[in-house]
């Protein structure tokens, strides 16, 4: 039958990761991927990122275990080195073991990773099918899938099949198998000390729809999950949710749809219908486009259990969204759409980017200017990353922009690597990291506020303040 571990890496295998974000990543897309593969595998997933497993007992477990090939998902560029952390360990513990790499990391920056002699394979985009026919390939002797893969040839030639094909269809992929972990374990610890934490224990994440119709230029989205919406239909969500809800006993869901809103009328649908079964759930979405909010539908979503949404601005210049960025948003509906949420008692976080090539100095301060103008419940400011497979990134490197010693695999996103006439790196590091902090707490009310919506006390955020300047300014 074959054994196939699927496994997170541990972020802290990389040099470096305290100055770092740690992702404590939900275990629902190595759950879907499980779920595809043990009607014909032996499959298990491995975590060894929430546990903080050290590489000696990731090598001991596989000693244990003895799989035929380990899976290894890798969310983010900065930490592409623990996914060959990973396949390194997997064949120091039995060189026959077959190692597969895929995720985010994966489908933006193959070649960086297939150069690796611990590499066998590197899965592209969507994984849950190309998976299973790669797996059948090498246990059994079936055709490599003529898409979605990247290894190396008897000749050590690179072959590339192509991006793998979306999958039309995601009502036909199954639940996730959370038996395979210790789900609870996730459903009551927050990833992290941040305002899009979960608003109720035990919660779960969910993912409703793939793919983005926009084409904003610093976005990875297109080349990751596609430039057509796919959607999953109403009873299917609404499926999983009271499966949620009866096996896990679930009080809480985060939406972590590229967009929850991208259908209108599907939205409007799946907010009824959460009314109508009276799931009584609090529920976040991490991702919203204000264009696409309207009272009707925020009505809906408070109705329906939303405590927090997070919508994404960019820049509070006209010029710079439309012209750089390539965003359909107006900024007077963008004010209009967050003070309606805020009226809800929807908490509201803002999210804003600066350091484009092509914008100046004076924009950087009229995206501040409107951002402390919007005064949404919390304000998040980031350097714009030049990602690989992005617009962004293009332009980056045909104008000269990129900081010396810029790497996809070990840069921060938090860093900044554009360089212009206009502005240096620890230029919008220092503005990005001071502005953040005046517009959030520059009063009682919004640091109570804040504290409220991360679940910490004040005191605890006020490091978490000072941390962030020393970081940022040391």
């Amino acid at each position: 039958m074959g054994k196939v571990i699927l496994m997170y890496p541990n972020c802290r295998w990389v040099d470096g990761w305290e100055n770092k974000t740690i992702w404590n990543l939900h275990p629902y897309n190595l759950g879907v991927l499980s779920a595809t593969l043990e009607d014909s595998f032996d499959t298990g997933i491995f975590d060894a990122n929430i546990d903080n497993i050290s590489k000696d007992d990731f090598y001991d477990f596989l000693k244990r275990e003895n799989p035929d090939i380990v899976g290894i998902s890798v969310l983010t560029n900065e930490y592409g080195e623990s996914g060959l952390i990973g396949a390194r360990i997997a064949k120091l513990a039995n060189p026959n073991i077959k190692t597969i790499i895929g995720g985010v990391h994966a489908t933006s920056n193959p070649e960086s990773i297939i150069t690796d002699s611990s590499v066998d394979y590197v899965v592209l985009g969507e994984g849950e099918y190309v998976l299973k026919d790669l797996c059948n390939h090498i246990l059994h002797k079936k055709s490599i899938p003529s898409k979605g893969v990247v290894f190396k040839n008897i000749n050590g030639e690179v072959v590339n099949t192509g991006m793998s094909n979306f999958i039309e269809n995601l009502d036909a992929l199954p639940l996730p198998s959370y038996d395979k972990v210790d789900f609870m374990k996730y459903a009551t610890s927050v990833q992290r000390e941040s305002v899009d934490r979960p608003r109720a224990m035990p919660y779960a994440n969910i993912l409703t729809s793939r793919g983005c119709p926009y084409q904003c230029c610093f976005c990875e989205a297109g080349k990751i999950s596609g430039k057509k919406p796919r959607l999953r239909s109403i009873e299917n969500v609404i499926g999983e949710i009271e499966w949620l809800k009866e096996k896990y006993h679930i009080n809480a869901l985060i939406f972590d749809d590229d967009n929850l809103v991208i259908d209108k009328n599907r939205a409007k649908g799946l907010f009824k219908k959460m009314i109508q079964r009276k799931l009584n759930l609090k529920w976040n979405a991490i991702a919203m486009a204000a264009y696409k909010l309207d009272d009707e539908i925020i009505g809906l979503m408070k109705e329906s259990g939303c405590e927090y949404v997070d919508i994404a601005i960019e820049s509070g210049v006209k010029r710079v969204l439309h012209d750089i960025i390539h965003k359909p948003l107006d900024l007077d509906k963008a004010k209009n759409v967050s003070k309606s949420l805020m009226d809800a008692g929807i908490d509201l976080a803002a999210n804003f980017i600066v350091g484009f090539p092509g914008e100046t100095w004076e924009e950087i301060r009229q995206t501040i200017k409107f951002a402390e103008e919007l005064n949404a419940d919390y304000t998040k400011i980031f350097i714009a990353t030049p990602l690989p497979n992005t617009e962004l990134y293009e332009i980056a490197k045909k104008g000269g922009y990129l900081r010396k010693g810029f790497n996809f695999n070990k840069h921060l996103w938090s860093d900044g690597w554009i360089e212009t006439e206009e502005f240096r790196p620890q230029d919008l590091k220092i503005l990005r990291a001071y502005e953040w902090d005046r517009l959030n707490f520059s009063n009682s009310a919004k640091r109570e506020k804040i504290a409220d919506m991360m679940g910490i006390t004040e005191d605890r955020l006020n490091e978490i303040r000072k941390e962030t300047l020393n970081r940022a300014n040391p």
